[in-house]
């Protein structure tokens, strides 16, 4: 694990030393990347613009949610957003030189074409963090505050589980690219809102098909202290750290499974 980390920052590193070459490019590109990200934020705004709460959930609720779903979700699509490429290897056969190479394919595949513009989507989702926080109608007891920074680091982890399983798939799938992102970014978009705002049935599956309920909802239930819809017992709340490791577990699985069951395009 320790070399996998110090080869992930040396190849992050090259690529970012290679874009600082250009600054003005980097900083214009991080500050349109910010700007995008922004937009579902803006969606948000326009929505509260007509009505004064949305499944019952008041503007500062809405935008912790949104808040903390982003920054998990930042985080992962920085770290490994660029796997969903893993098709696109194996359909150039271009993943055959990476398992030679003595570094581990998922970094190399992670670390491809690295660019500071990724962190320009920290910026609005951050910012909503700062301005929401302060806004919520909540009792601040230590377990709050703790369970604030354990949601967005489980949360992280769940999407960055989410992106190697979706990875792990194009071994099987090779032009699954487009279909994954229904996962990934698709998911991302989802835990931006209350899920109240979905069907039972689809907010059970994604509490027990694929845990997007774990990234922020349940938390998210107990800082504000509402009920589950689903009555689910008050241990969801804090269950997200073991969801997170066990969707870990599955995606390293899939993933070992994956490269053991590769065969070369012999291109």
């Amino acid at each position: 694990m320790a070399s996998a980390v110090r080869a992930y920052t040396l190849l992050a590193w090259t690529w970012c030393r290679a874009a600082a070459q250009y600054p003005i490019s980097m900083i214009l590109l991080s500050l349109a990347t910010a700007v995008v990200t922004a937009l579902d934020l803006a969606a948000i705004v326009m929505m509260f613009a007509h009505t004064p709460s949305i499944s019952g959930f008041t503007a500062p609720e809405v935008l912790f949610l949104y808040g903390t779903s982003g920054l998990s979700f930042a985080l992962a699509d920085i770290l490994l957003g660029s796997a969903d490429r893993l098709g696109q290897h194996v359909r150039l056969g271009t993943l055959d030189a990476m398992l030679v190479r003595p570094v581990s394919p998922l970094v190399q595949v992670a670390t491809e074409e690295f660019s500071p513009r990724r962190l320009g989507k920290l910026i609005p989702v951050v910012a909503v963090l700062v301005v929401a926080v302060p806004r919520l109608d909540v009792s601040w007891t230590p377990a709050r505050v703790a369970l604030v920074p354990l949601m967005i680091l489980s949360g992280t982890a769940i999407f960055a589980a989410l992106w190697v399983l979706t990875a792990a798939v194009q071994f099987v799938v090779v032009d699954g690219h487009q279909a994954t992102k229904a996962v990934t970014y698709g998911g991302g978009f989802l835990t931006q809102y209350p899920l109240s705002v979905y069907g039972r049935e689809f907010v059970r599956a994604l509490t027990w098909m694929i845990p997007l309920a774990f990234v922020n909802w349940q938390p998210s239930l107990y800082i504000f202290d509402r009920p589950d819809p689903l009555g689910l017992p008050t241990a969801f709340r804090f269950a997200s750290p073991a969801v997170a490791a066990v969707v870990c577990g599955l995606a390293a699985l899939a993933w070992r499974s994956g490269l053991r069951h590769y065969r070369s395009t012999g291109s």
